[in-house]
């Protein structure tokens, strides 16, 4: 075994893994459903939603998600008293959560959800403990995603997330004990604060508190990259027949590891605009009329053949890469022979 790595085993399952990896993280890489709602692997674990509960060396319980594995670790995940006390934390979480699953944009994919359905959860019970769903208005200042307050589930990665990914803090916790709220400085409309809307914590909200404004579940995914700066964040277009219907971040991509701004997240709707050009225009007649890329290249070349020197003149732009800038301001002072060149950036 390298040294780098241990030997641990959970529910009779030898496994070897990375050391320093946490007890959680090592069984969902290795296909061992634990059940959780406030961790996430981009963020660091802070241990609030109790229902990673685990027993370790068959002696004591405690949360996965903050328990480094050790060598020669035995984990066990089901035994009856993680079952009872999964039950009771997973109970508390729904006696005051909206039902509506089946209309909400989080079905199929709620965590929340997924975690009840593995605990298994009575009626009986459910009807003793439930009492009136708290109503709080939604929030629908931001132009792109909804806030849903009555079915946030305080487990704090959205504020985690803008503190630590994006470094904004736009939000975080309010009030005490049942009255507990994520919510802006001084509880205004998210529009109204320091958020940039890059949709971040819509991403990783486990529950539907965080959802698009536009939600459709695409039929097929496909992988790019941005348009919008030369930085070349990757993503998935999520596709409807011939239109985008959403994006996510390509977590496997050095450039981004999966978090991307408010443009590439949001501002894809230009693609299947109507008024989008999909040909080149020339001016014929002194009207624009559409042609072929043969021709408009054609007429291009011929342009700046004859349009050498302080006559011409380039303007660059911030979609692309440094070195694709850098190749436009020697072709305009090696080729064109001016040093008329500027960007959109500086402008």
């Amino acid at each position: 075994m390298k040294t780098d790595t241990i030997a641990i085993t959970i529910d009779g399952l030898k496994i070897e893994a990375k050391k320093g990896a946490s007890v959680l993280d090592i069984a969902l890489e290795n296909g061992i459903y634990i059940p959780h709602l406030c961790h996430h692997p981009d963020l660091v674990p802070m241990g609030i939603c109790r229902l990673c509960l685990v027993e370790f060396d068959g002696k004591w319980m405690g949360i996965s998600c903050k328990m480094p594995a050790k060598d020669g670790m035995v984990v066990k995940t089901n035994t009856p008293e993680i079952q009872s006390a999964r039950k009771i934390a997973v109970e508390l979480i729904i006696a005051n959560h909206p039902l509506n699953c089946l209309s909400c944009a989080k079905d199929t994919t709620c965590q929340l959800q997924r975690a009840a359905n593995f605990i298994g959860i009575e009626d009986s019970r459910m009807k003793r403990m439930r009492r009136d769903v708290k109503v709080i208005p939604k929030d629908e200042s931001n132009p792109f995603f909804v806030r849903d307050l009555s079915k946030c589930v305080l487990c704090g990665i959205c504020i985690r997330t803008c503190d630590e990914i994006v470094g904004v803090n736009a939000i975080d916790f309010a009030g005490r004990g049942v009255n507990s709220v994520v919510a802006t400085l001084a509880n205004k409309p998210i529009a109204e604060s320091n958020c940039v809307s890059c949709g971040e914590c819509v991403a990783r909200c486990p529950v539907g508190a965080l959802v698009p404004k536009k939600h459709e579940p695409p039929a097929r995914e496909v992988k790019t990259v941005c348009t919008y700066c030369g930085v070349g964040c990757n993503l998935y277009l999520g596709v409807r027949g011939d239109e985008i219907v959403g994006v996510r971040g390509a977590r496997e991509a050095e450039t981004n590891h999966g978090n991307l701004c408010v443009k590439g997240r949001y501002g894809y709707e230009f693609v299947n605009h109507p008024d989008r050009l999909k040909k080149p225009l020339v001016r014929k007649d002194g009207e624009l009329v559409e042609t072929e890329w043969d021709e408009a290249l054609d007429m291009v070349a011929q342009k700046f053949s004859t349009r050498k020197g302080d006559e011409f003149a380039f303007l660059s732009s911030a979609r692309c890469s440094n070195e694709e800038n850098y190749l436009a301001q020697k072709f305009t002072r090696a080729v064109m022979g001016t040093h008329n060149i500027d960007h959109c950036a500086r402008l």
